[in-house]
């Protein structure tokens, strides 16, 4: 490693939830490292990321994913320019994990730390998509993921003014609780969404909660019940011992699923329309959508906003399916944080649990 490309690098953390991973990102983007270790298995038996486990799980993994990152870069601590984690939203022994093994690391090699948002950075994935403009921002932004369901108006990739979010379960949530009543394997989303493209989307009148409402707030807590009562009828608990044929399966999950999309459409394109409506004198500060989360994997949202950007006439960029989940790759965005001089101190502590608001 030469010299004179040292000061290029950052490293990434990323340990909010059940995804231990690292990166080695230069100042342009290029990749030149990252590693990822999964916790579906250890999770699987439980229905749901148990948060002890995940916890005890980056414990173990966090040095060697990061070793594994250093390596495939070929570079060592004093080559780095930055060390990034996130910091919140996320669980609290998880983000733990991240933010002492970033600490320290920042401590030994005597570099800057940077705290991150990993909402934030799953809207900066879609920067980093081939063809992206060089500057993505000012958009429209959509998370969608299991914790967070929000919309905001990106100025730049680190000025974010909140619009709206999930009132209750987000998004994703709704989807996982779907699988679980159905007994599908975890993960239970990436099943839904399977068993939905087998389906009768309109076999059930599934509600489209908080469709009309002027604001920028989701609801899917209802919905998640009317799935419920569709499949058990009120006041049942117990799921398991159901017996629910496999075209039903198939057909709950297409109309739930077109209900979540549905919502999530129109939210954006009444967000994007509004915005730009204000913001006549440049109008195109508010005709671009970018979303990111786990759940922006989704093949029926992505055909859908499609579709609506082609109506709507506004510009679509959506995270590539392998930055929608949880990665160190989408940690890019902390060097808009470097260019600002946005930095953290070595006392930085975790912001856990969900964000709302802001």
């Amino acid at each position: 490693m030469t010299s004179d490309a040292a000061p290029e690098l950052l490293l990434s953390i990323e340990s909010t939830c059940d995804e231990t991973a690292a990166a080695v990102i230069r100042r342009d983007g290029t990749v030149l490292g990252q590693c990822i270790a999964t916790q579906e298995t250890l999770h699987e038996q439980f229905g749901g990321v148990v948060p002890e486990i995940a916890a005890r799980a980056h414990l173990e993994r966090i040095l060697p994913v990061i070793n594994t990152a250093l390596k495939q870069a070929d570079v060592c601590g004093e080559d780095l320019t930055a060390i990034a984690v996130a910091d919140r939203p996320g669980l609290a022994g998880s983000l733990l994990v991240g933010v002492v093994a970033a600490k320290t690391l920042a401590l030994a090699w005597s570099k800057p730390l940077i705290a991150l948002n990993h909402l934030h950075a799953h809207l900066y994935a879609c920067q980093l998509i081939d063809g992206a403009p060089e500057n993505i921002y000012p958009a429209i932004g959509l998370i969608v993921s299991g914790g967070h369901t929000s919309l905001y108006v990106c100025h730049t990739a680190i000025e974010l003014e909140y619009l709206g979010g999930t009132i209750d379960d987000a998004a994703g949530e709704a989807f996982d609780k779907v699988a679980a009543m159905l007994s599908l394997p975890f993960p239970g989303g990436v099943e839904v969404a399977k068993l939905a493209s087998e389906g009768n989307d309109k076999a059930y009148s599934f509600p489209r909660s908080m469709i009309h409402d002027p604001g920028d707030d989701f609801s899917f807590s209802g919905l998640k019940t009317a799935v419920r009562y569709a499949i058990a009828g009120p006041g049942r608990q117990d799921f398991s011992t159901l017996e629910i044929s496999d075209q039903v399966k198939r057909d709950v999950c297409a109309s739930f699923e077109a209900a979540v999309v549905d919502v999530l459409v129109s939210k954006c394109r009444r967000a994007i329309k509004r915005h730009k409506n204000r913001n006549k004198s440049n109008a195109n500060e508010a005709n671009r959508l970018i979303v990111g989360g786990g759940v922006a994997a989704n093949q029926r949202l992505r055909r859908d906003l499609q579709a609506a950007a082609d109506q709507d006439g506004f510009e679509l960029w959506i995270a590539p399916p392998h930055l929608c989940t949880d990665n160190a790759v989408m940690g890019a965005i902390a060097w808009k944080k470097f260019e600002a001089e946005q930095f953290a101190s070595l006392d930085l502590d975790i912001t856990p649990g969900l964000q709302r608001g802001f």
